[in-house]
């Protein structure tokens, strides 16, 4: 049988619940079975016999990543290409960049093509009316947020649409150690 999977990053409460909510209420309906999220794997068709080496492979994904700063600020769109908004990742974003590209490694079980180079964000509007989407960018334009990713998660997506957790795989190796930095020539 094939399921639908995908990888993301939870943004953490309390603003996955706020975008959410802030989605709907622009007319977005979908998003009541989406939970607010920084994609790493697409929406993804796999054997369901496939699950164990999938899981397995992602464990090895989380065991070399590192937490790292998730900052969201201000808004963007893919319009007119895909009728998306989205509030924009302004740090982290080479961390996910990273992070999908070791899920969708080549050979491995989710080795896939994306049919557009890869931009993390989170969605707050898909495929609504143009006043709807062009509102939902007005609002969300001063949005700020910020938190320390330490993992991300595997969903399935049922026959209704709705996202599920199938399970989440946290970072094993440490932060990295910030740089030290040597006192200045006379200053103590």
């Amino acid at each position: 049988m094939t399921v639908t999977l995908g990888v993301s990053i939870a943004v953490p409460e309390p603003h996955g619940s706020r975008l959410q909510r802030r989605r709907l209420g622009f007319g977005d309906a979908a998003a009541a079975g989406i939970p607010t999220h920084v994609t790493l794997l697409p929406p993804t068709g796999a054997d369901e016999a496939e699950l164990p080496r999938i899981e397995e492979h992602l464990a090895g994904v989380a065991a070399a990543g590192r937490p790292f700063v998730m900052r969201l600020s201000g808004t963007g769109t893919f319009r007119p290409l895909t009728p998306v908004v989205f509030v924009r990742v302004a740090e982290g974003g080479t961390a996910c960049a990273g992070l999908q590209a070791a899920v969708r490694e080549r050979g491995g079980p989710l080795a896939r093509e994306l049919p557009y180079p890869y931009h993390p964000h989170v969605t707050v509007a898909h495929g609504i009316a143009e006043d709807a989407m062009d509102r939902a960018q007005a609002e969300l334009a001063a949005y700020e947020a910020a938190w320390t990713v330490t993992g991300f998660s595997l969903y399935e997506q049922d026959v209704s649409g709705v996202w599920r957790l199938c399970r989440e795989f946290r970072f094993t190796a440490p932060r990295a150690a910030p740089p030290v930095r040597e006192p200045l020539a006379g200053v103590e």
